[in-house]
């Protein structure tokens, strides 16, 4: 450990932690514990018992920078991952006094950066539409630190993680496909754990770094149908299912039964070819779960 950076071990993975700085060091803990460490957090009295302090320098830190950036005294929570993803980057909760005010994304890579900028650029534009049915977060603050890109959002008004109704669903898939303009646009990665339902009837929806215009009407729900079969199934059997329910899922967004197949089919190519280009493939060749699904459905036609 030294003044320029702070290596964690996470679950067999060594992870890089950006507090890079100088001067008196601050202490932090991991937390829950060493053995399954989950966040990087200011210490605590009754930390004691969880393990050793971790030094963290204060001086020329993102902690500073942030509290530079909001006028207020900032504390972060980093929440450590282990890069197992393309996407995968640093995230951290800034604190006040007050309470929680932002959540910060780092961008330490190309590829993190790339999307941290499209997810800014996204959320910009979708700031200057009438939304009714969906609510994203709102751009706080997108810059450099460093040789790093940094995106502050606000925090959503998520007070629990009930099941999202299928017509609150559609009508956000919509919404999201209209943002578009003259084109379709979707969120990307609708996924059951980016979304939530909020008291006041609308969905909350965050993570929009994969947003995209341009592409198929319906692609998001078939997104989040896929992501919630790959929970219960392996990949074949889940690319089977999403396009066997392809037509009941899409049918309240207007499209024939025909339609429905060959845009499910689309979104399984684009999911693949979105793995390609991230250099990762969560879901194992598209030899093992694409193409056996592609091929039976050309033999039909």
């Amino acid at each position: 450990m030294n003044d320029a950076k702070i290596r964690l071990r996470y679950l067999g993975q060594t992870v890089r932690v950006l507090f890079p700085g100088h001067g008196s060091p601050q202490p932090y803990s991991l937390l829950p514990h060493a053995l399954l460490p989950r966040r990087l957090a200011p210490r605590r009295w009754w930390h004691a018992a969880l393990g050793p302090r971790v030094m963290v320098p204060v001086e020329g830190s993102i902690s500073a920078y942030l509290s530079e950036v909001f006028g207020v005294r900032v504390e972060t929570v980093l929440h450590v991952r282990p890069a197992r993803r393309a996407n995968r980057k640093p995230i951290l909760e800034a604190h006040t006094e007050s309470g929680l005010i932002a959540f910060v994304k780092i961008g330490d890579t190309p590829r993190a950066q790339e999307l941290i900028a499209n997810e800014a650029g996204a959320l910009q534009r979708l700031a200057d539409l009438p939304l009714k049915t969906i609510q994203p977060p709102t751009v706080l603050h997108h810059s450099r630190w460093r040789d790093l890109s940094v995106l502050a959002l606000s925090p959503l008004p998520v007070t629990g993680r009930g099941r999202v109704p299928a017509t609150l669903l559609a009508r956000a898939v919509k919404e999201i496909a209209a943002t578009g303009g003259t084109e379709h646009a979707w969120h990307g990665d609708l996924s059951p754990w980016n979304i939530c339902p909020s008291a006041d009837g609308r969905l909350l929806v965050w993570d929009w770094e994969r947003y995209e215009i341009g592409v198929p009407y319906g692609f998001d729900a078939l997104h989040h149908l896929f992501q919630r079969a790959l929970r219960r199934m392996d990949a074949p059997t889940a690319a089977r299912a999403c396009l066997a329910q392809a037509v009941g899922v899409l049918a309240p967004l207007g499209l024939s039964a025909a339609v429905a197949r060959q845009t499910a089919l689309f979104y399984l190519i684009a999911l693949a070819d979105r793995h390609a280009a991230d250099g990762h493939e969560p879901l194992g060749p598209p030899s093992t779960w694409l193409n056996p699904l592609v091929d039976s459905q050309e033999l039909l036609t």
